[in-house]
């Protein structure tokens, strides 16, 4: 009854829904690969599995639609990171608003033109709003990466060694936040590898992974972030009084 009760919370909001419908959509896209390469009996099965995947991302596209004003708002709170101690980390977050800001109205313009809603050439915009994500991916990989070996060096005494005089309490708090940062890294290079995929032909590895290749990657970081969701909800409830 606890996960039925959470999975329903989950679907309440957005961003749970989301998570959810994603992570759906890459399973389907895994089994359903994996079924029509290797498994010909069940092939048929497959196809129908990529269908229902495909239809699920399709529904993603359209639901990020109203996407914009959201990500307008972040974008322009976070401004150019006045409050950020950390100058690299600073202009990584800047450079990277700025290309999920431009992800959106690239994406949607490629929506509209296959819906023939536009008469533009999708394609173009398609790779246009993939350079974009991929660029994000890129820039948070390295903002966590680079936090990652800031907090090891908290960590660290100035002889090298760990520092033991930390109190425990904050040492387990920089653990936890590099695990965090750790499982972003990974999540952000899964999506990374998928949106080159993406790219047109010709561009490092661009079209060369299989269905099932492709799904992988994308549950691994579905299911990396739907972790990193539900220990984000359970420490708020031990925070909160």
């Amino acid at each position: 009854m606890a996960l039925l009760n959470g999975l329903a919370s989950a679907l309440e909001s957005y961003r749970g829904r989301d998570r959810l419908i994603r992570t759906l959509g890459y399973g389907c896209q895994l089994i359903g690969g994996v079924l029509v390469e290797q498994c010909p009996s069940r092939s048929e099965v497959g196809r129908r599995l990529l269908v229902v995947s495909a239809q699920l991302s399709h529904c993603r596209t359209v639901l990020r639609l109203f996407d914009d004003l959201a990500m307008f708002v972040y974008t322009k709170q976070y401004g150019l990171g006045a409050e950020e101690e950390d100058v690299f980390i600073r202009w990584l977050s800047v450079l990277s608003n700025m290309a999920d800001q431009l992800y959106y109205p690239c994406e949607h313009v490629a929506w509209a033109a296959d819906a023939k809603v536009l008469q533009v050439d999708s394609a173009r915009w398609w790779t246009l709003s993939t350079a974009f994500w991929s660029l994000s991916l890129l820039l948070g990989a390295v903002k966590s990466l680079w936090t990652m070996l800031k907090l090891r060096q908290k960590l660290r005494s100035p002889t090298g060694h760990f520092a033991s005089q930390l109190p425990r309490s904050k040492w387990r708090a920089v653990e936890a936040r590099i695990w965090s940062e750790a499982l972003t890294l990974l999540s952000n290079l899964a999506d990374l590898a998928n949106a080159v995929h993406w790219l047109p032909p010709g561009v490092l590895w661009a079209g060369c992974f299989p269905p099932w290749l492709v799904g992988l990657m994308g549950t691994i970081s579905s299911i990396l972030s739907v972790y990193q969701a539900a220990r984000a909800g359970k420490q708020a409830e031990v925070d909160s009084p």
